[in-house]
């Protein structure tokens, strides 16, 4: 299925789409689910069975990292201080708009989700945090306005428009201290985060997903997606394909299908950049019959990750694509390390000399010792994202790479950029 921010498409698959059949109207969202699903799971038996259900089900996180949700609830729950949810919506990925659409479609199936989740670890407050300045928070409020008999206390959160800023930290230290920067850790929020509670803090998609589960059972939603990760996933597919937009997916499902969905290719193809920028390029055509889920141990280490696929065409430089990109991860950083007030920025001219024609013999062999350098030593995931995007660039456009620094004159300065970037007037400088 797909939707754009118009309207959402119909799929004629039988047990897609799933996510996207909510409404945006509660008593629509009821007429279509019935009442939150509380009484089956009272007490705290109700609660521990409500966590082995999502255990069962085998629901991984959708913002990216793939991490067990029901092994997340089960170490929240285990705390010894009254827990905090807290629903990650800020979509800070510019390649990804599926949170938006999922908030604006289906925004009660989020809310269940949350509601729900506290149930399950027994916490009484649920902070939702959007990005700041695109109206999903006064929309998130006057959806709320008609949910006067939920059992958790409601908080809608603007947080700062910057790339880390949604990093699962930095929305802890901004509920704390209101400064939107990621922290090193440990404690992991799970163990203490807001309030020094344990905190669980998951993506919206996810929440919607558990919410789902509750409603019709762990082997409803094992019915699709793939043993280890299993259920439907919402992919944003964009570049040169015939219908960008968003689709809901089976995990399992091969890269050229997921083109397929979008229309297939406008042109052809070169590669695909999978996961958002935080991904890794595949080759094309060599890689269409690539199956992408959640798994981190998929094929050739390629996952859907914060669930955007991005076309490119076969005329345009990967490497150029990937300097733009790299240069905008470099100034998005908090700056509170070495790898990222350095390292990357460092990476960044690499590449930009490579572009540009300005390298020098020892480029490559400088490029391949700073990603080993950089990976690992962060305060936060972003420096390794960013180097695990230069990484696989460097080889999925390994040719390319030999011609550049043979001297050849790059064609992508001279096209149109494909991946996307925000508006830097749209972002937020300051991180309160």
């Amino acid at each position: 299925m797909t939707a754009t921010l118009d309207r959402p498409a119909v799929d004629t698959a039988d047990l897609l789409p799933r996510l996207l059949t909510g409404d945006s109207e509660l008593a629509a969202h009821r007429a279509r689910f019935g009442p939150l699903p509380l009484a089956p799971f009272t007490g705290t038996a109700g609660r521990r069975r409500l966590v082995e259900g999502i255990v069962h089900a085998g629901l991984r996180g959708r913002g990216g990292a793939g991490f067990p949700t029901g092994r997340k609830l089960a170490t929240v729950a285990a705390g010894r201080k009254t827990p905090v949810v807290v629903a990650n919506g800020c979509e800070s990925e510019p390649a990804s708009s599926k949170d938006r659409v999922l908030l604006r479609y289906a925004p009660h199936l989020v809310l269940d989700g949350a509601a729900l989740a506290a149930h399950a670890v027994g916490a009484d407050r649920v902070f939702l945090c959007v990005e700041r300045g695109t109206g999903h928070g006064e929309r998130l409020e006057r959806h709320l306005d008609e949910r006067r008999d939920d059992p958790v206390r409601w908080h809608v959160v603007p947080v700062p428009r910057r790339y880390v800023a949604s990093e699962e930290s930095a929305l802890v230290h901004f509920l704390n201290d209101g400064e939107a920067r990621p922290l090193a850790s440990p404690p992991r929020p799970y163990e203490r985060g807001v309030e020094d509670r344990p905190t669980l803090i998951d993506n919206v998609e996810t929440l919607a997903h558990l919410a789902l589960i509750a409603y019709h059972g762990p082997d409803w939603f094992r019915a699709v997606g793939t043993g280890s990760d299993p259920g439907s996933a919402l992919v944003t597919v964009a570049g040169a394909v015939a219908n960008p937009g968003v689709f809901e997916v089976a995990p399992g499902t091969s890269l050229g299908e997921m083109l397929d969905a979008a229309g297939g290719p406008t042109e052809p193809l070169g590669a695909a950049l999978v996961g958002g920028y935080f991904g890794t390029w595949v080759p094309l055509p060599q890689a269409v019959h690539l199956p992408l889920s959640h798994d981190p141990t998929g094929p050739a280490g390629t996952t859907l990750g914060a669930g955007a696929i991005v076309a490119l065409p076969a005329g345009s430089c990967g490497l150029a694509e990937t300097s733009r990109v790299l240069g905008y991860l470099a100034a998005e950083s908090a700056n509170q390390c070495g790898p990222c007030h350095f390292g990357l920025p460092a990476v960044a001219e690499d590449m930009a000399a490579v572009i540009h024609g300005r390298a020098d013999p020892g480029t490559r062999n400088r490029l391949r010792t700073r990603l080993g350098v950089i990976a690992g030593r962060g305060a936060c995931k972003h420096p390794d994202g960013a180097i695990r995007l230069v990484a696989s660039a460097l080889d999925a456009f390994a040719a390319d790479l030999d011609m550049h620094l043979a001297g050849y004159t790059c064609t992508g300065l001279r096209q149109h950029p494909v991946l996307p970037l925000p508006d830097p007037e749209d972002r937020d400088r300051e991180w309160r």
